[in-house]
């Protein structure tokens, strides 16, 4: 396991969310981040009702900071079809979606670039969970 996967293995997932993802890598595996089947095979799995509120889920809306210099930016989880990366809207199918995913306010996201290299940004707030809203069902 290389030190991109020991980033990514400790997750939290709604059951809802781990189900829809499921389905969703069979429809469209070739699209998918390559680390995304590990990273849902080992995350620990909870009721809609039991996520932690600081924990990034489908649909939440986050502030990312890629390095301290850097202005955070918000970022909001989608599904593939709902995907506008130009205005903040990314698909958990992509390396970044993916690699925020279940990750905890404070944690970093780390993913690869097409060039190999790799990039990072951490959680800075979460400013929208649907959970925390008490919408399990989105």
């Amino acid at each position: 396991m290389n030190d991109l996967h020991a980033v990514r293995a400790d997750r939290i997932l709604t059951e809802l969310d781990h189900a829809r993802l499921a389905r969703c890598l069979r429809r469209n595996e070739l699209a998918a981040d390559p680390d995304l089947p590990e990273m849902l095979a080992g995350a620990r799995v909870v009721p809609g009702r039991e996520v932690p509120a600081d924990v990034v889920t489908m649909y939440s809306s986050v502030l990312v900071q890629e390095h301290p210099a850097a202005a955070p930016r918000k970022l909001t989880l989608c599904y593939p079809e709902d995907a506008e990366p130009a205005q903040g809207f990314v698909s958990v199918l992509s390396p970044v979606g993916s690699a925020l995913l279940g990750l905890p306010v404070g944690a970093l996201a780390q993913w690869r670039l097409p060039d190999g290299r790799t990039a990072q940004a951490r959680v800075i707030e979460i400013l929208f969970q649907p959970e925390a809203s008490g919408d399990y069902t989105l």
